[in-house]
């Protein structure tokens, strides 16, 4: 599986997830399930390297960003991390079993009732993750509207402070005369 067959499937995934938890749970939708997490689990290292390096630099950059502590980044990135390494959580404690469940089941322990409510399980925390990374995504817009908005509250102030600065100089200037 190359980077652009990842690509695809990636987002594609989330499509399935939708039929897995709220659609009719038909043996089509099951064999899609079991033949996209396979391929998904089965995928080479390198893709695997890929994922979970970027989840390492997602921690590195919000670390990076409480680095400077303003109040700020208490609030927005600090809970921006929390959501982030509850996303990572739930990946490490339900996706990473749950494929193994679906793609290797236990002989004579594990049946195909349990492989498909282990996919069902795992559509569940791919919707849990999707909506802590959403939740992040809003907390840094909001970040960002909330730094534009104290600048422009700051360049406002500061322009008004300049123009009492004149008009009170020009005051002083018309004393004079």
């Amino acid at each position: 599986m190359g980077f652009k067959q990842a690509a695809i499937l990636t987002p594609v995934s989330f499509f399935l997830d939708h039929r897995l938890l709220w659609g009719e749970l038909t043996e089509e939708v099951v064999a899609d399930g079991f033949q996209f997490y396979t391929t998904f689990f089965n995928a080479p290292p390198a893709i695997k390297a890929l994922l979970h390096g970027m989840v390492g630099i997602g921690l590195i950059g919000f670390l990076a960003k409480l680095h400077k502590w303003t109040e700020s980044a208490v609030f927005f990135d600090g809970s921006s991390l929390a959501a982030y390494v509850f996303a990572i959580v739930v990946y490490l404690t339900v996706t990473v079993n749950a494929l193994r469940t679906i793609v290797d089941p236990v002989k004579n322990e594990e049946s195909r009732e349990d492989q498909i409510m282990a996919m069902r399980v795992l559509a569940a925390a791919n919707v849990i993750i999707i909506a802590s990374l959403g939740f992040i995504l809003l907390l840094q817009a909001g970040q960002e509207w909330a730094q534009r908005t104290e600048a422009q509250a700051i360049a406002d102030y500061e322009a008004e402070e300049r123009k009492k600065a004149t008009a009170t100089a020009t005051t002083a200037e018309k004393k004079e005369q």
